[in-house]
């Protein structure tokens, strides 16, 4: 048994408070000992001791007090205390003093293992830390709004961003521009792996490899991204330097044989689709075997070159043209209304050749043979559809005067159709620029006077060989070539130049009406008729253009524009082939219109058809209404005239009145008939002529 000199006697709070500085203070047999000491100081015994659990001891003197001390369902060891006679009251403070010591010891020893818990995870959290720094890989987490929440070094080195500036924004200052107004996906797609674009603190772009993986909390509750990044510039550039070799010709930068067949069967499926046409021109150059061959490859290159850019700018974006091998090149069309217009493309690629390339001094002449092949005539597929323009473009060569401006269809049929295209385009150009187009005029009158009004000036082609051209064999083609402002700007200057003639031979004044293509109705023409006007000193009440409908629609607000313009000259507008196209009423109030002109085919069934009659007579009413007049055109028999009239209709044009006649004529007719014709005998002389 421990034996003690006796302590000096204790209360109870002093007890527990000496328990707690021990429990604190000391460890071991000091710790037992001053527990020993303070039970013996709290009861006035000469004999204590504290025996901790596990420790065997000889039993004290009998009559001994013993109590376990017990906290949290551990047992710490028991007091033992001897040395006089003890009560009940003796017993139950002691019993105290033990819960106490349990208590006390139990929360020290909870604690110990919390101090070193969190000890082992501040080192190992420590140890992480220094491995995450230490691989190249960049990591970063993010919580789920995309607000970072940790930054390692091997960001910092990517990124050039220290944690100190990265941590606390939102990762979206990392994206390239592109990205700005992108969906971010950070939030919503963990565990994906994609390729991306971010920029460095320097303002570098640069390819990454991202993986994004959830964070979770101690309750396995999504908080957060964990984010994996790594540069992959080198391998991206590497890929689409592969990529580059592999669809495209190094030399010319144009796509090669391979991917032009991935592009044109995309397209060929958006053409079939929308029941569309699409053609394939097979370009083979002439003379550039002879050029390669004498002056040498690296000459021969370079010409290739520039042939490549020449087709590369006459093109539209939305044209595909590829380099396939040597000297012959490809050229996929799909945004076209019909295949004769595969053969404009085709002249206007030879005609970019025709300038000479200059290579190193040298002046070289090119020219190219052109194949056709047609969508889905020819064939369904990209390859089937290039080697029959091949072998369409071995017959333009084989069988053309002029190689250089030879263009053939895999189709003899269409091949037919087109050099009778092709022979009307060139005959035409010649004919604007060798006095072979005149102007015809065809008498407008009103109806309740029978007076002349207006005329109309409308164009005719005298071929020196076919002789007179009918329009509906060159308009239509000049409408798609091009040709129409060409043939537009001409029937213009001649018009007013012959009412000039009139007005100076003193005619009273009539308005000459002259019609306007969509294509000639641009900002420049109001430019174009002012000047015309000045430059003939005519008076702008004898001039007249007539618009199609269709134009009116194209861009609303931009057309009434230019008509406002047209308009503040004096000049009269008038609305040809109305009811044939979409003009919505709403904008039709908007339009700065003098006359309505009902097109010929709601005329031709009058009075007979009621479909016509009906058309006609709600034009009718509505161009009143508007205050506009209304001019019915293709009037042809009296029976015609009648409904019209009676109709409310104020003017008519067409083959009863009079036909389309050359200057001298109609001047004739004009003065000695139609001017004098406001009574009825008049009137029936040249009806019944």
């Amino acid at each position: 048994m421990s034996r003690m000199p006796a302590a000096a006697p204790m209360d109870f709070v002093g007890s527990s408070a000496a328990v707690c500085d021990a429990v604190l203070s000391l460890r071991g047999e000091s710790l037992h000992a001053e527990l020993g000491r303070i039970a013996s100081a709290l009861l006035a015994s000469a004999h204590c001791a504290f025996i901790p659990e596990g420790v065997r001891h000889p039993p004290m003197v009998e009559g001994a007090l013993l109590q376990e001390v017990r906290a949290g369902g551990q047992c710490f060891g028991r007091f033992e205390v001897a040395g006089r006679a003890y009560t009940v009251e003796d017993w139950r403070l002691l019993e105290s003093l033990a819960g106490l010591t349990g208590s006390v010891l139990h929360m020290h020893a909870l604690a110990q293992r919390s101090t070193h818990a969190y000890a082992q995870v501040e080192a190992q959290l420590a140890h992480q830390s220094q491995i995450l720094d230490q691989i190249h890989e960049s990591v970063l987490t993010m919580d789920r709004l995309g607000y970072i929440t940790s930054w390692n070094k091997g960001a910092e080195r990517l990124f050039g961003y220290t944690a100190l500036e990265a941590v606390g924004r939102n990762i979206l200052f990392l994206y390239a521009d592109e990205e700005q107004d992108a969906q971010d996906v950070f939030a919503e797609q963990g565990g994906r792996m994609m390729e991306v674009r971010r920029r460095k603190k320097s303002g570098e772009v640069f390819w990454a490899s991202l993986s994004l993986s959830p964070l979770r909390d101690l309750n396995d509750r999504p908080i957060g991204l964990i984010a994996y990044l790594t540069d992959i510039t080198e391998r991206k550039l590497a890929e689409e330097r592969l990529h580059h070799l592999a669809y495209y010709q190094e030399l010319t930068g144009l796509p090669n044989r391979t991917l032009f067949g991935r592009l044109v069967d995309q397209a060929l499926m958006v053409a079939q689709r929308n029941d569309a046409t699409g053609c394939v021109l097979y370009l083979d150059l002439n003379r550039f075997k002879l050029v390669n061959g004498t002056l040498g490859r690296k000459i021969g290159d370079e010409l290739l070159r520039q042939v490549a850019e020449r087709l590369r700018t006459t093109l539209r974006d939305e044209d595909v043209v590829a380099h396939l091998s040597g000297d012959e090149f490809a050229i996929g069309l799909f945004d076209i209304r019909q295949h004769f217009e595969a053969t404009t493309v085709a002249q206007k690629l030879q005609a970019a050749l025709q300038a000479p390339f200059m290579v190193q001094g040298h002046d070289l002449r090119l020219g190219a043979s052109i194949g056709i092949s047609v969508y889905p005539q020819d064939g369904q597929d990209a390859e089937t559809l290039l080697r029959m323009a091949d072998i369409a473009m071995e017959r333009a060569k084989d069988n053309a005067d002029n190689p250089d401006r030879s263009v053939a269809f895999y189709r003899l049929d269409m091949n037919e159709g087109m050099q009778h295209r092709m022979q009307i385009e060139s005959g035409l150009r010649h004919a604007l620029g060798n006095g072979e187009l005149i102007l015809h005029y065809q008498p407008k009158f009103e109806i309740e006077s029978n007076r002349v009004v207006g005329a109309e000036a409308l164009v005719r082609w005298k071929h020196p060989v076919r002789g007179m051209v009918p329009p509906g064999d060159f308009i239509p083609l000049a409408e798609s070539t091009g040709l129409i402002v060409q043939v537009g700007e001409w029937v213009l200057e001649q018009a007013c130049a012959q009412a000039a003639i009139w007005q100076r031979a003193g005619l009273p004044p009539f308005r000459l009406a002259v019609n306007v293509s969509a294509r000639e109705f641009t900002p420049s023409l109001p430019g174009r008729v002012a000047d015309t006007l000045k430059r003939y000193r005519l008076d702008p009440q004898w001039l007249e253009l007539e618009i199609t409908e269709s134009t009116l629609m194209r861009d609303i607000e931009h057309v009434i524009a230019i008509m406002d313009r047209i308009s503040a000259l004096g000049v009269a507008l008038s609305l040809d082939d109305f009811g044939t196209g979409y003009s919505s009423l709403s904008y039709l109030k908007r339009f700065p219109i003098d006359t309505l002109k009902i097109d010929r085919s709601f005329t031709t069934g009058i009075p007979d058809d009621t479909s016509d009659c009906a058309i006609a007579s709600t034009i009718i009413g509505m161009g009143r209404k508007l205050g506009h007049r209304v001019i019915a055109e293709g009037v042809e028999t009296i029976e015609q005239l009648e409904f019209l009239r009676s109709a409310g209709c104020d003017e008519v044009q067409g083959y009863l009145y009079g036909k389309p006649l050359p200057a001298y004529e109609f001047e004739t007719n004009l003065r000695e008939h139609w001017l004098a014709a406001g009574d009825d005998d008049a009137a029936g002389e040249w009806l019944g002529g």
